[in-house]
């Protein structure tokens, strides 16, 4: 390798050390890259990369409208309503109501793409459940919070969005190519967390665990009151896409569509001022962009730094003689930055944005190498006690987020050799 490529190298490591520092990730992202390309004589570069990210078509129309139905949701209170009605049929199950509640929260999560926001939705009304049920308050949060890797599936996921415009398919079709090993995740998940539970001895908690947790059933003191008409709104999109993929062609839509169509019904059911659901609607398009487009483009600007210091050139050419690195580094690679970082965003945009579109050059697919990166950094995040999600699970069952991750650390990493494994 050249001498630049050494120093992007330790651009490379400084930055991770900001990330686990939690400095903010665009800035450190676009500060990497630009620094790069300045380095390396071509400062036109990085901001050229920043100018094309920020005009991705496909991913601006995914992510952002699926953040405004989000946002449309959580204000008429609809994904509350759907919590509502999943969580209880399935009161008195004991010790069985951890994988069940896990399986919920993942499916949920579908509906509701932000782990912190699924989390605070589904943990509020399961996790008192499960204490009432004798399961341990870690426990009950690492339920939770091992359902949480069910955004997966979800339509709205930047990385979905962001894989798929890179392998030319549609974002249903790639998140069809992922489905039957994201579902094996939640599987594991599933299972792991009721084994860890024996494990730890969670199934009998004793009064001590249970002090200062409010176990009556009263019913919540602000205005909320379930509709079932409410709860099948957050469905509303999903069920469009997926009809539009398979059994009904003539409805086939895209995603900003079908989340369009899906903050109508909600309008319609909730009778909500139309004037508030569009003003609710462009405020999450609005968010998605700063936050997760923003780290798409910081990620581009980062990827252009590389490339100009020739590392990029210099790890495909050494990954098409060694397919199996290029399968290890991006499953252990975004785990280990998910857990260290709280976020399984940054490394595996990052990744993706730098090795993925290489990936036909060393014998993988985009949509396989693209989909272990993703899967990886979301379980790395899963196992994270800095990651927003396990952060608001342990406080809803008030304990250390040290604890809630102990129990879903080992299934994780179930999963993600599961996925190196299986995905390419």
């Amino acid at each position: 390798m050249s001498l630049m490529s050494w120093v992007a190298i330790v651009v490379i490591i400084l930055a991770v050390i900001g990330l686990i520092k939690r400095w903010e990730t665009r800035t450190v992202l676009i500060a990497a890259g630009l620094f790069l390309c300045c380095l390396c004589l071509t400062p036109m570069a990085g901001l050229d990369a920043f100018q094309k990210s920020m005009t991705k078509a496909g991913l601006i129309t995914a992510i952002c409208s699926s953040m405004g139905f989000a946002f449309v949701a959580s204000y008429t209170q609809c994904d509350r309503a759907l919590v509502h009605y999943l969580s209880a049929p399935i009161r008195g199950l004991g010790i069985f109501l951890i994988p069940v509640c896990t399986a919920l929260t993942f499916f949920i999560n579908i509906a509701i793409p932000s782990a912190a926001g699924c989390s605070a939705a589904v943990g509020s009304t399961l996790i008192p459940v499960m204490l009432r049920a004798g399961i341990r308050p870690a426990a009950a949060a690492a339920a939770v919070l091992g359902g949480t890797i069910g955004g997966f599936l979800s339509p709205g996921s930047s990385h979905n969005a962001m894989i798929s415009n890179m392998a030319g398919m549609s974002v249903v079709d790639f998140i069809g190519f992922h489905m039957p090993f994201s579902l094996l995740c939640g599987a594991i998940m599933c299972v792991g967390l009721l084994v860890m539970c024996f494990l730890f001895g969670d199934h009998k908690a004793s009064k001590e665990d249970l002090a200062g947790h409010n176990l009556n059933d009263d019913k919540a003191s602000d205005d909320f009151s379930p509709n079932i008409l409410k709860a099948l709104v957050p469905l509303v999109p999903i069920v469009l896409l997926l009809l539009g993929a398979t059994i009904v062609p003539q409805m086939k839509m895209g995603v900003a569509h079908a989340m369009i169509i899906g903050a109508i019904v909600a309008i319609v059911i909730t009778r909500t001022n139309p004037q508030s659901i569009t003003k609710e609607f462009f405020n999450g398009m609005g968010k998605s962009y700063a936050d997760v487009m923003g780290i798409i483009i910081a990620a581009g600007v980062f990827a252009a730094g590389l490339k100009a210091a020739g590392l990029i050139d210099a790890m495909v050419a050494a990954l098409k003689d060694s397919n199996e690195f290029a399968r290890w580094g991006a499953s252990i690679g975004p785990w280990l930055m998910g857990i260290v970082t709280g976020s399984g965003d940054a490394a595996t945009l990052a990744f993706n944005e730098t090795v993925t579109p290489h990936a036909k050059e060393f014998g993988l697919s985009i949509e396989g190498l693209g989909g272990i990166a993703f899967l990886s950094g979301a379980l790395g995040r899963t196992s994270s006690p800095l990651a927003g999600a396990a952060i608001v699970v342990a406080g809803l069952a008030m304990v250390d987020p040290i604890q809630v991750v102990k129990r879903t650390a080992i299934p994780v990493f179930v999963c993600v050799i599961a996925c190196a494994l299986l995905m390419v």
